[in-house]
């Protein structure tokens, strides 16, 4: 199991539920070395002083504030702790919110919260108490140095933390050129609807996450063992022109004859009803959570299909 990042309490009204705060994403990538292109030797970064001009290493190195020109304040992990020690030490729920209320764009990064020191009737009291009345709990709390928007959710057994972005960290779309809403503002005729619909409907299906794969990563471990077995080790690869061409455009002269041409080649596997219908007539909440931008893709199969 991995150490926990962080000890503490659940707190909402009286009550108290000691957790433990441990890591639920694990990134998946590449550890690339940097080189000197001249002659492939390896180029190192050193902390160095401004003032003497050398190395110093990590044991002599603490943080510090520069409140006037070149004068610090230097703090410790007791004085990040000491500037609010409940918020440094509990998870404040601050409402219950629906859980179909919040958009997938405020959710961040995913942590686990695992009971601690006999809290686990309690614990359970809340993740059973979230589950039958489809909600979250918002929360703030501390991780490290920096203040949280949180939400806390049930996930099976467990309850899982969730930091979210506040509302001034998301951009406004205002800046874009956008279609206009309604069918009519943005030039799309019923017809097309109905075949897009047709579409949606064919390639509904269960949520699966292990059938949604990471194959960049393969494809990128393929690339590097075709390039040693090439002899390739040492060359830098240059694109060529084909490869430096800009996508093309997305204008579509017949948008219905496309949509239907994908129904005829892809599309045809239909789903059992229980399946298309909507959340909101199955009366479940769903929770959709955004964890960074990584970029999935389906099975070779399905992304034929899609």
């Amino acid at each position: 199991m991995a150490r926990s990042l962080w000890k503490g309490a659940i707190s909402f009204g009286l009550v108290n539920i000691p957790v433990e705060l441990f890591p639920a994403e694990e990134r998946k990538g590449f550890q690339f070395s940097m080189l000197d292109k001249r002659d492939l030797s390896p180029v190192g970064y050193k902390r160095y002083s401004k003032k003497s001009g050398k190395e110093v290493e990590w044991s002599n190195i603490v943080k510090g504030y520069e409140y006037e020109k070149d004068q610090y304040v230097v703090l410790s992990d007791e004085d990040f702790r000491r500037a609010n020690v409940k918020a440094s030490r509990t998870i404040d729920i601050k409402a219950f919110v629906p859980a179909t209320e919040i958009p997938p764009q405020y959710y961040e990064t995913p942590y686990y919260l695992a009971p601690a020191d006999r809290g686990e009737k309690v614990y359970a009291l809340l993740r059973e108490t979230l589950r039958a009345t489809g909600r979250v709990a918002v929360a703030q709390v501390v991780i490290r140095t920096t203040e949280h928007l949180a939400a806390v959710v049930p996930q099976g057994r467990a309850l899982m933390l969730v930091t979210m972005r506040h509302a001034d960290e998301i951009r406004g779309a205002s800046g874009f050129e956008l279609p206009a809403e309604g069918l009519k503002s943005a030039g799309v005729s019923t017809k097309e609807v109905d075949l897009a619909k047709r579409l949606v409907d064919d390639m509904t299906e269960h949520w699966k996450p292990e059938e949604f794969k990471d194959t960049y990563h393969e494809d990128l471990m393929r690339r590097i063992h075709e390039k040693i077995k090439a002899g390739e080790n040492k060359e830098i690869t240059k694109r060529t022109a084909e490869e430096g061409e800009e996508p093309r455009s997305a204008k579509i002269i017949d948008l219905a004859a496309l949509l239907k041409q994908s129904l005829d080649k892809g599309g045809a596997r239909r789903k059992p009803a229980d399946v298309r219908r909507s959340k909101a007539e199955t009366g479940k909440p769903t929770l959709r959570v955004v964890a960074g931008s990584r970029r999935s893709a389906r099975p070779a199969a399905k992304r034929k299909r899609a």
